[in-house]
Order: structure tokens, then C-alpha cells, then sequence
């Protein structure tokens, strides 16, 4: 007897609507700008901090090195997202030459990127609390 492999759930799903798809690009043009003030902030954070430099690595100097990798990453997401949005705003206008499915696979792939983006700030915010926490760097 010889089996069949049955489609996927997501085969049977309805494609989202460019105006969904739109909501969820202004969602992550948000994210962003909230990611960039947390950086803001962390480099406040670590521009205050009060430790002695530790011999061989400058913990604090490779934590504002990524905030400042971080907030270029940003600027590049944002402007990716933006110009995907200025693609919405032409296939809305019928322009002719720009293919809807075209659009929804950059969508997808931001999609991804987002997420590893969110994965990835989150370790390194995790990184910014321990080094935070354990070099007592801001206690008085």
C-alpha cells in the first residue's frame, strides 16, 4: 500500500490582503522605531557605566560597537520596508509592470528577517542586562 502525502494546511489558507499586508508594514516600521529608542537607551546605559576597564576585552566597547551595528541595521530595515510599501502603493495604482505576487515574496522574506532580527536583539539585550547586572557598573 503506498501512501499519500497530503497538503499542507497552508495550501488550503486564503492569501492575506494587501491591505493586511500593509497593516503588518506599518506594525514593523513601529517595531522598529521601538528598537532604535531601546538603543538609544542602552547606549546611554553603557555610556554611563562606572567600571574599571577589565584587561584583554572592553566588554562595554563591544556592547556600544553592536548598538551602534544595530542602529544601522535599523535604518537599513526601515528603508527596505518603506520602499516595500512604496510597491503597494503602485500596484494600487495599477501600475503596470508589478506583479502582486512579486510583492507578497519580498513580504514573506521580510517577514523572516523581522523575526530573526527580533530573535537576535532579544539575546542581545540580554547580553546588555548581564553586563549590566554583573559588573555592578551602575551602582553608587
Amino acid at each position: 500500500m503506498s501512501t499519500k502525502n497530503l497538503p499542507s494546511t497552508f495550501d488550503y489558507l486564503l492569501p492575506e490582503s494587501l491591505e493586511g499586508l500593509h497593516r503588518e508594514s506599518l506594525e514593523w516600521l513601529q517595531t522598529v522605531a521601538f528598537w532604535q529608542d531601546e538603543t538609544r537607551f542602552f547606549t546611554s546605559l553603557l555610556e554611563g557605566a562606572k567600571t574599571p576597564k577589565p584587561k584583554g576585552i572592553d566588554t562595554s566597547e563591544m556592547l556600544r560597537d553592536l548598538d551602534r551595528l544595530h542602529q544601522m541595521l535599523f535604518e537599513y530595515l526601515a528603508e527596505e520596508i518603506r520602499e516595500h510599501e512604496h510597491v503597494l502603493s503602485r500596484i494600487e495604482k495599477g501600475v503596470k509592470g508589478i506583479a502582486d505576487e512579486k510583492y507578497r515574496d519580498t513580504h514573506r522574506s521580510l517577514k523572516e528577517k523581522m523575526t530573526r532580527f527580533n530573535s537576535d536583539f532579544r539575546a542581545f539585550k540580554s547580553l546588555v542586562f548581564s553586563y549590566a547586572r554583573d559588573s555592578n557598573a551602575f551602582r553608587t
